[in-house]
Protein backbone atom coordinates (compact mmCIF):
# COMPACT_ATOMS: atom_id res chain seq x y z
CA UNK A 1 0.00 0.00 0.00
CA UNK A 2 1.56 3.30 -1.16
CA UNK A 3 2.03 6.32 1.08
CA UNK A 4 -0.45 8.41 -0.93
CA UNK A 5 -3.15 5.75 -0.55
CA UNK A 6 -2.57 5.63 3.21
CA UNK A 7 -2.89 9.43 3.38
CA UNK A 8 -6.11 9.33 1.32
CA UNK A 9 -7.62 6.71 3.64
CA UNK A 10 -6.59 8.68 6.74
CA UNK A 11 -8.05 11.93 5.37
CA UNK A 12 -11.36 10.33 4.30
CA UNK A 13 -11.57 8.42 7.60
CA UNK A 14 -10.88 11.57 9.62
CA UNK A 15 -13.46 13.50 7.61
CA UNK A 16 -16.18 10.92 8.21
CA UNK A 17 -15.24 10.44 11.86
CA UNK A 18 -15.30 14.15 12.66
CA UNK A 19 -18.61 14.58 10.82
CA UNK A 20 -20.30 11.73 12.72
CA UNK A 21 -18.82 12.05 16.20
CA UNK A 22 -18.27 15.78 16.70
CA UNK A 23 -20.34 18.95 16.48
CA UNK A 24 -17.60 20.92 14.70
CA UNK A 25 -19.05 22.89 11.75
CA UNK A 26 -18.66 20.93 8.50
CA UNK A 27 -16.74 23.74 6.78
CA UNK A 28 -14.02 23.66 9.43
CA UNK A 29 -13.84 19.85 9.26
CA UNK A 30 -13.34 19.87 5.48
CA UNK A 31 -10.81 22.70 5.72
CA UNK A 32 -8.80 20.90 8.39
CA UNK A 33 -8.82 17.52 6.61
CA UNK A 34 -7.96 19.07 3.25
CA UNK A 35 -5.09 21.16 4.62
CA UNK A 36 -3.75 18.23 6.67
CA UNK A 37 -3.86 15.95 3.62
CA UNK A 38 -2.00 18.49 1.46
CA UNK A 39 0.58 18.99 4.24
CA UNK A 40 1.15 15.23 4.43
CA UNK A 41 1.69 14.91 0.66
CA UNK A 42 3.68 18.11 -0.02
CA UNK A 43 7.44 18.52 0.66
CA UNK A 44 6.77 21.87 2.39
CA UNK A 45 4.48 20.19 4.90
CA UNK A 46 2.13 22.31 7.00
CA UNK A 47 3.24 25.48 5.23
CA UNK A 48 1.86 24.14 1.94
CA UNK A 49 -1.41 23.09 3.56
CA UNK A 50 -1.95 26.51 5.13
CA UNK A 51 -0.96 28.34 1.94
CA UNK A 52 -3.46 26.34 -0.14
CA UNK A 53 -6.22 26.91 2.45
CA UNK A 54 -5.54 30.65 2.51
CA UNK A 55 -5.53 30.87 -1.29
CA UNK A 56 -8.78 28.94 -1.68
CA UNK A 57 -10.58 31.07 0.91
CA UNK A 58 -9.39 34.27 -0.77
CA UNK A 59 -10.32 33.00 -4.24
CA UNK A 60 -13.85 32.20 -3.07
CA UNK A 61 -14.22 35.53 -1.25
CA UNK A 62 -13.15 37.41 -4.41
CA UNK A 63 -15.30 35.28 -6.74
CA UNK A 64 -17.78 37.68 -8.36
CA UNK A 65 -20.17 34.84 -9.20
CA UNK A 66 -20.53 33.85 -5.53
CA UNK A 67 -22.24 37.17 -4.83
CA UNK A 68 -25.31 35.94 -6.71
CA UNK A 69 -26.17 33.70 -3.74
CA UNK A 70 -26.61 36.35 -1.01
CA UNK A 71 -28.49 38.56 -3.49
CA UNK A 72 -31.10 35.90 -4.21
CA UNK A 73 -31.27 35.02 -0.50
CA UNK A 74 -31.97 38.68 0.25
CA UNK A 75 -34.67 38.75 -2.43
CA UNK A 76 -36.50 35.85 -0.77
CA UNK A 77 -36.30 37.48 2.66
CA UNK A 78 -37.67 40.78 1.32
CA UNK A 79 -40.57 38.88 -0.30
CA UNK A 80 -41.45 37.31 3.06
CA UNK A 81 -41.22 40.72 4.76
CA UNK A 82 -43.55 42.17 2.11
CA UNK A 83 -46.21 39.56 2.91
CA UNK A 84 -46.20 38.19 -0.64
CA UNK A 85 -45.83 34.60 0.59
CA UNK A 86 -49.16 34.81 2.44
CA UNK A 87 -50.84 36.33 -0.59
CA UNK A 88 -49.50 33.61 -2.91
CA UNK A 89 -51.26 31.00 -0.79
CA UNK A 90 -54.44 33.09 -0.57
CA UNK A 91 -54.52 33.47 -4.36
CA UNK A 92 -53.90 29.77 -4.99
CA UNK A 93 -56.52 28.89 -2.36
CA UNK A 94 -59.09 31.16 -3.99
CA UNK A 95 -58.67 29.41 -7.34
CA UNK A 96 -58.13 25.79 -6.22
CA UNK A 97 -59.46 25.44 -2.69
CA UNK A 98 -63.00 24.36 -3.61
CA UNK A 99 -61.75 21.20 -5.34
CA UNK A 100 -61.03 17.97 -3.48
CA UNK A 101 -57.42 18.27 -2.37
CA UNK A 102 -57.59 21.92 -3.36
CA UNK A 103 -55.85 23.31 -0.27
CA UNK A 104 -53.02 20.83 -0.77
CA UNK A 105 -52.73 21.79 -4.43
CA UNK A 106 -52.85 25.47 -3.46
CA UNK A 107 -50.00 24.85 -1.02
CA UNK A 108 -47.89 23.21 -3.73
CA UNK A 109 -48.58 26.01 -6.22
CA UNK A 110 -47.76 28.63 -3.57
CA UNK A 111 -44.53 26.78 -2.77
CA UNK A 112 -43.70 26.92 -6.49
CA UNK A 113 -44.26 30.66 -6.45
CA UNK A 114 -42.04 31.03 -3.40
CA UNK A 115 -39.34 28.89 -5.05
CA UNK A 116 -39.37 31.31 -7.98
CA UNK A 117 -38.08 34.10 -5.77
CA UNK A 118 -36.07 32.23 -3.11
CA UNK A 119 -32.93 30.09 -3.15
CA UNK A 120 -33.73 28.11 0.01
CA UNK A 121 -35.91 25.00 0.02
CA UNK A 122 -35.92 24.88 3.81
CA UNK A 123 -37.01 28.53 4.03
CA UNK A 124 -39.84 27.75 1.61
CA UNK A 125 -41.03 24.82 3.72
CA UNK A 126 -40.81 26.85 6.95
CA UNK A 127 -42.61 29.88 5.50
CA UNK A 128 -45.39 27.99 3.74
CA UNK A 129 -45.74 25.59 6.66
CA UNK A 130 -46.73 28.40 9.01
CA UNK A 131 -49.12 29.81 6.40
CA UNK A 132 -50.85 26.77 4.91
CA UNK A 133 -50.74 23.94 7.46
CA UNK A 134 -53.13 25.66 9.94
CA UNK A 135 -55.61 26.15 7.07
CA UNK A 136 -55.36 22.48 6.03
CA UNK A 137 -55.70 21.23 9.61
CA UNK A 138 -58.77 23.44 10.09
CA UNK A 139 -60.24 21.89 6.92
CA UNK A 140 -59.65 18.42 8.48
CA UNK A 141 -56.80 17.35 6.19
CA UNK A 142 -54.73 14.33 7.18
CA UNK A 143 -51.74 15.85 9.04
CA UNK A 144 -49.17 13.64 7.30
CA UNK A 145 -50.50 14.58 3.87
CA UNK A 146 -50.59 18.27 4.79
CA UNK A 147 -46.98 18.10 5.97
CA UNK A 148 -46.01 16.17 2.84
CA UNK A 149 -47.48 18.84 0.57
CA UNK A 150 -45.47 21.56 2.32
CA UNK A 151 -42.20 19.65 2.72
CA UNK A 152 -42.23 18.37 -0.85
CA UNK A 153 -43.44 21.72 -2.19
CA UNK A 154 -40.42 23.34 -0.57
CA UNK A 155 -38.14 21.22 -2.77
CA UNK A 156 -39.62 22.45 -6.07
CA UNK A 157 -36.71 23.09 -8.42
CA UNK A 158 -37.78 26.41 -9.89
CA UNK A 159 -34.92 28.91 -10.27
CA UNK A 160 -33.28 30.63 -8.55
CA UNK A 161 -31.85 27.64 -6.68
CA UNK A 162 -28.98 27.96 -4.24
CA UNK A 163 -27.90 24.38 -4.93
CA UNK A 164 -27.65 25.09 -8.68
CA UNK A 165 -25.49 28.15 -7.92
CA UNK A 166 -23.13 26.06 -5.78
CA UNK A 167 -22.93 23.34 -8.45
CA UNK A 168 -22.16 25.98 -11.08
CA UNK A 169 -19.42 27.53 -8.93
CA UNK A 170 -17.75 24.16 -8.26
CA UNK A 171 -17.89 22.92 -11.86
CA UNK A 172 -17.57 26.35 -13.56
CA UNK A 173 -20.69 25.57 -15.60
CA UNK A 174 -22.92 28.47 -16.67
CA UNK A 175 -25.39 29.33 -13.89
CA UNK A 176 -27.69 30.81 -16.53
CA UNK A 177 -27.75 27.52 -18.45
CA UNK A 178 -28.38 25.60 -15.23
CA UNK A 179 -31.30 27.88 -14.37
CA UNK A 180 -32.87 27.57 -17.80
CA UNK A 181 -32.27 23.82 -17.89
CA UNK A 182 -34.12 23.40 -14.58
CA UNK A 183 -37.35 25.05 -15.78
CA UNK A 184 -38.97 22.05 -17.47
CA UNK A 185 -37.90 19.57 -14.73
CA UNK A 186 -39.25 22.03 -12.13
CA UNK A 187 -42.61 22.37 -13.88
CA UNK A 188 -42.72 18.58 -14.31
CA UNK A 189 -42.14 18.23 -10.56
CA UNK A 190 -44.98 20.68 -9.87
CA UNK A 191 -47.32 18.68 -12.13
CA UNK A 192 -46.35 15.35 -10.50
CA UNK A 193 -46.97 16.74 -7.01
CA UNK A 194 -50.40 18.05 -8.04
CA UNK A 195 -51.23 14.59 -9.42
CA UNK A 196 -50.17 13.01 -6.11
CA UNK A 197 -52.51 15.33 -4.21
CA UNK A 198 -55.38 14.63 -6.64
CA UNK A 199 -54.90 10.87 -6.28
CA UNK A 200 -55.08 11.12 -2.49
CA UNK A 201 -58.13 13.36 -2.73
CA UNK A 202 -60.07 10.83 -4.82
CA UNK A 203 -58.74 7.58 -3.32
CA UNK A 204 -59.01 8.71 0.32
CA UNK A 205 -61.47 11.67 0.21
CA UNK A 206 -61.46 12.13 3.98
CA UNK A 207 -57.75 12.99 3.87
CA UNK A 208 -58.16 15.99 1.56
CA UNK A 209 -61.70 17.43 1.59
CA UNK A 210 -62.82 20.40 -0.49
CA UNK A 211 -62.81 23.91 0.95
CA UNK A 212 -65.53 26.53 0.43
CA UNK A 213 -65.91 28.19 -2.97
CA UNK A 214 -65.21 31.92 -3.36
CA UNK A 215 -66.63 34.35 -5.92
CA UNK A 216 -64.90 35.28 -9.17
CA UNK A 217 -64.49 38.80 -7.86
CA UNK A 218 -62.56 37.53 -4.83
CA UNK A 219 -60.45 35.26 -7.05
CA UNK A 220 -59.44 38.13 -9.32
CA UNK A 221 -58.73 40.37 -6.34
CA UNK A 222 -56.49 37.68 -4.80
CA UNK A 223 -54.71 37.17 -8.11
CA UNK A 224 -54.11 40.90 -8.43
CA UNK A 225 -52.17 40.92 -5.16
CA UNK A 226 -49.46 38.54 -6.39
CA UNK A 227 -48.59 40.22 -9.68
CA UNK A 228 -45.27 41.25 -8.10
CA UNK A 229 -44.10 37.62 -7.97
CA UNK A 230 -44.85 37.11 -11.66
CA UNK A 231 -43.09 40.35 -12.60
CA UNK A 232 -39.96 39.46 -10.61
CA UNK A 233 -39.78 35.91 -11.98
CA UNK A 234 -40.41 36.91 -15.61
CA UNK A 235 -37.93 39.79 -15.38
CA UNK A 236 -35.19 37.56 -13.95
CA UNK A 237 -35.69 34.53 -16.21
CA UNK A 238 -36.56 36.57 -19.30
CA UNK A 239 -33.47 38.71 -18.84
CA UNK A 240 -31.25 35.67 -18.33
CA UNK A 241 -32.64 33.83 -21.36
CA UNK A 242 -32.31 36.94 -23.54
CA UNK A 243 -28.78 37.57 -22.30
CA UNK A 244 -29.63 41.05 -21.03
CA UNK A 245 -27.81 40.51 -17.76
CA UNK A 246 -25.69 37.98 -15.85
CA UNK A 247 -26.95 35.84 -12.94
CA UNK A 248 -25.31 38.21 -10.44
CA UNK A 249 -27.00 41.21 -12.06
CA UNK A 250 -30.27 39.26 -12.02
CA UNK A 251 -29.82 38.71 -8.28
CA UNK A 252 -29.30 42.44 -7.77
CA UNK A 253 -32.38 43.27 -9.84
CA UNK A 254 -34.44 40.68 -7.94
CA UNK A 255 -33.33 41.92 -4.51
CA UNK A 256 -33.95 45.53 -5.56
CA UNK A 257 -37.38 44.68 -6.95
CA UNK A 258 -38.36 42.79 -3.81
CA UNK A 259 -37.21 45.74 -1.69
CA UNK A 260 -39.35 48.14 -3.76
CA UNK A 261 -42.42 45.89 -3.31
CA UNK A 262 -41.82 45.66 0.44
CA UNK A 263 -41.46 49.44 0.74
CA UNK A 264 -44.49 50.11 -1.48
CA UNK A 265 -46.62 47.92 0.77
CA UNK A 266 -45.26 49.68 3.85
CA UNK A 267 -44.27 46.31 5.28
CA UNK A 268 -40.64 47.27 5.85
CA UNK A 269 -39.22 49.60 8.49
CA UNK A 270 -35.63 50.26 9.45
CA UNK A 271 -35.56 47.48 12.06
CA UNK A 272 -36.94 44.82 9.71
CA UNK A 273 -34.61 46.02 6.94
CA UNK A 274 -31.61 45.52 9.23
CA UNK A 275 -32.99 42.11 10.27
CA UNK A 276 -33.25 41.11 6.60
CA UNK A 277 -29.62 42.08 5.99
CA UNK A 278 -28.50 40.25 9.14
CA UNK A 279 -30.42 37.07 8.18
CA UNK A 280 -28.90 37.19 4.70
CA UNK A 281 -25.42 37.60 6.16
CA UNK A 282 -25.90 34.63 8.52
CA UNK A 283 -27.17 32.29 5.82
CA UNK A 284 -24.53 33.40 3.30
CA UNK A 285 -21.75 32.99 5.88
CA UNK A 286 -22.82 29.43 6.67
CA UNK A 287 -22.80 28.53 2.98
CA UNK A 288 -19.48 30.34 2.44
CA UNK A 289 -17.87 28.41 5.28
CA UNK A 290 -18.97 25.05 3.85
CA UNK A 291 -17.91 26.11 0.34
CA UNK A 292 -14.49 27.34 1.52
CA UNK A 293 -13.86 24.09 3.38
CA UNK A 294 -14.90 22.09 0.33
CA UNK A 295 -12.57 24.09 -1.92
CA UNK A 296 -9.61 23.24 0.33
CA UNK A 297 -10.61 19.58 0.45
CA UNK A 298 -11.04 19.57 -3.33
CA UNK A 299 -7.44 20.73 -3.74
CA UNK A 300 -6.34 17.69 -1.75
CA UNK A 301 -8.54 15.50 -3.98
CA UNK A 302 -6.87 16.98 -7.08
CA UNK A 303 -3.35 16.58 -5.69
CA UNK A 304 -3.93 13.03 -4.47
CA UNK A 305 -5.48 11.89 -7.75
CA UNK A 306 -8.64 10.46 -6.16
CA UNK A 307 -10.78 11.66 -9.10
CA UNK A 308 -8.57 9.89 -11.64
CA UNK A 309 -8.47 6.74 -9.54
CA UNK A 310 -12.27 6.77 -9.33
CA UNK A 311 -12.59 7.13 -13.12
CA UNK A 312 -10.13 4.26 -13.69
CA UNK A 313 -11.91 2.02 -11.18
CA UNK A 314 -15.32 2.55 -12.76
CA UNK A 315 -13.89 1.97 -16.24
CA UNK A 316 -12.42 -1.32 -15.01
CA UNK A 317 -15.91 -2.54 -14.12
CA UNK A 318 -16.90 -2.49 -17.83
CA UNK A 319 -20.38 -1.16 -17.06
CA UNK A 320 -22.69 0.51 -19.55
CA UNK A 321 -22.88 4.32 -19.08
CA UNK A 322 -26.55 4.16 -18.04
CA UNK A 323 -25.66 1.57 -15.39
CA UNK A 324 -23.04 3.92 -13.93
CA UNK A 325 -25.55 6.79 -13.89
CA UNK A 326 -28.16 4.67 -12.09
CA UNK A 327 -25.48 3.61 -9.61
CA UNK A 328 -24.63 7.26 -8.94
CA UNK A 329 -28.32 8.08 -8.50
CA UNK A 330 -28.62 5.32 -5.90
CA UNK A 331 -25.43 6.60 -4.21
CA UNK A 332 -26.90 10.12 -3.93
CA UNK A 333 -30.22 8.82 -2.61
CA UNK A 334 -28.44 6.88 0.15
CA UNK A 335 -26.08 9.79 0.90
CA UNK A 336 -29.04 12.16 1.09
CA UNK A 337 -30.42 10.26 4.07
CA UNK A 338 -27.26 11.11 6.02
CA UNK A 339 -25.94 14.50 4.88
CA UNK A 340 -26.86 18.15 4.27
CA UNK A 341 -27.59 19.09 0.64
CA UNK A 342 -24.87 21.70 0.14
CA UNK A 343 -22.32 19.37 1.73
CA UNK A 344 -23.39 16.59 -0.66
CA UNK A 345 -22.69 18.80 -3.67
CA UNK A 346 -19.42 20.23 -2.41
CA UNK A 347 -18.02 16.90 -1.24
CA UNK A 348 -19.04 14.67 -4.13
CA UNK A 349 -19.08 16.81 -7.28
CA UNK A 350 -15.25 17.09 -7.63
CA UNK A 351 -15.03 13.28 -7.62
CA UNK A 352 -18.25 12.40 -9.48
CA UNK A 353 -18.19 15.02 -12.28
CA UNK A 354 -14.97 13.65 -13.91
CA UNK A 355 -16.65 10.23 -14.05
CA UNK A 356 -19.80 11.66 -15.68
CA UNK A 357 -17.70 13.72 -18.10
CA UNK A 358 -15.59 10.68 -19.05
CA UNK A 359 -18.81 8.82 -19.89
CA UNK A 360 -19.75 11.61 -22.31
CA UNK A 361 -22.74 13.07 -20.49
CA UNK A 362 -23.59 16.77 -20.46
CA UNK A 363 -22.60 18.42 -17.17
CA UNK A 364 -25.55 20.83 -17.20
CA UNK A 365 -27.88 17.83 -17.46
CA UNK A 366 -26.02 16.08 -14.65
CA UNK A 367 -26.11 19.26 -12.55
CA UNK A 368 -29.91 19.34 -12.70
CA UNK A 369 -30.08 15.62 -11.83
CA UNK A 370 -27.67 16.14 -8.93
CA UNK A 371 -29.65 19.04 -7.49
CA UNK A 372 -32.93 17.11 -7.82
CA UNK A 373 -31.37 14.29 -5.80
CA UNK A 374 -30.06 16.79 -3.25
CA UNK A 375 -33.54 18.32 -2.90
CA UNK A 376 -35.00 14.82 -2.55
CA UNK A 377 -32.76 14.34 0.50
CA UNK A 378 -34.71 17.12 2.26
CA UNK A 379 -37.78 14.86 2.51
CA UNK A 380 -36.01 11.49 2.82
CA UNK A 381 -35.81 9.69 6.17
CA UNK A 382 -34.15 9.62 8.61
CA UNK A 383 -32.78 13.19 8.51
CA UNK A 384 -34.88 15.01 5.90
CA UNK A 385 -34.43 18.61 7.02
CA UNK A 386 -37.77 19.90 5.70
CA UNK A 387 -39.62 17.33 7.81
CA UNK A 388 -37.89 18.47 10.98
CA UNK A 389 -38.62 22.08 10.07
CA UNK A 390 -42.32 21.22 9.94
CA UNK A 391 -42.10 19.52 13.32
CA UNK A 392 -42.03 23.02 14.81
CA UNK A 393 -45.41 23.71 13.14
CA UNK A 394 -46.90 20.35 14.20
CA UNK A 395 -45.18 19.61 17.53
CA UNK A 396 -47.89 17.22 18.72
CA UNK A 397 -47.86 15.04 15.59
CA UNK A 398 -45.64 11.93 15.80
CA UNK A 399 -42.63 12.07 13.52
CA UNK A 400 -43.66 8.73 12.00
CA UNK A 401 -46.93 10.31 10.80
CA UNK A 402 -45.01 13.13 9.13
CA UNK A 403 -42.73 10.66 7.35
CA UNK A 404 -45.72 8.71 6.01
CA UNK A 405 -46.84 11.87 4.23
CA UNK A 406 -43.57 12.02 2.27
CA UNK A 407 -43.47 8.61 0.60
CA UNK A 408 -45.85 9.33 -2.29
CA UNK A 409 -43.93 12.52 -3.15
CA UNK A 410 -40.61 10.64 -2.96
CA UNK A 411 -42.04 8.05 -5.38
CA UNK A 412 -43.16 10.82 -7.77
CA UNK A 413 -39.67 12.35 -7.70
CA UNK A 414 -38.08 8.96 -8.36
CA UNK A 415 -40.22 8.59 -11.49
CA UNK A 416 -39.22 12.11 -12.56
CA UNK A 417 -35.50 11.35 -12.18
CA UNK A 418 -35.87 8.21 -14.30
CA UNK A 419 -37.70 10.24 -16.97
CA UNK A 420 -34.94 12.86 -17.08
CA UNK A 421 -32.31 10.14 -17.41
CA UNK A 422 -34.25 8.41 -20.19
CA UNK A 423 -35.03 11.68 -21.98
CA UNK A 424 -32.16 14.20 -21.45
CA UNK A 425 -33.88 16.60 -23.87
CA UNK A 426 -36.31 17.46 -21.07
CA UNK A 427 -33.35 19.22 -19.45
CA UNK A 428 -31.29 20.34 -22.46
CA UNK A 429 -33.96 21.54 -24.88
CA UNK A 430 -34.49 25.04 -23.46
CA UNK A 431 -30.75 25.85 -22.99
CA UNK A 432 -30.19 24.98 -26.66
CA UNK A 433 -32.05 28.19 -27.61
CA UNK A 434 -29.98 30.51 -25.44
CA UNK A 435 -26.47 29.83 -26.63
CA UNK A 436 -25.25 29.51 -23.04
CA UNK A 437 -25.58 33.14 -22.03
CA UNK A 438 -24.14 34.00 -18.61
Amino acid sequence: MGDSLIIEILVIGSLLGLMVFTRIPLGFIMMFCGAAGIAAMHPRGIGAGLAVAEQQIMDLALNYNFSVLPLFILMGIFVVKAGLADEMFDAARAWLGHYRGGLGMATIVACGGFSAISTSSTAGAATMGHISIPAMIKAKYNTGLAAGAVAAGGTLLIPPSGALIVYGLVTEESITELYIASLIPGLLQLAFYLVVMLLFAYIVPSWAPADSRVSWKERLRALGKVWGIAVLFLLIMGGLMAGWFSPTEAGGIGAGGALIFALARRKLNWASFVDALADTAKISTMIFLVAAGAMVLNQFINISGISGDTVNFIQSLNLEPWQVILGLVFFYIVLGTLMDGYAMILLTVPVIVPVVQELGFDLVWWGVITVILVELSLISPPVGLNVFVLRSVLPNVPLSALWRGMYAFIAADTVRVLLLIAFPALVLWLPSFTGGNG
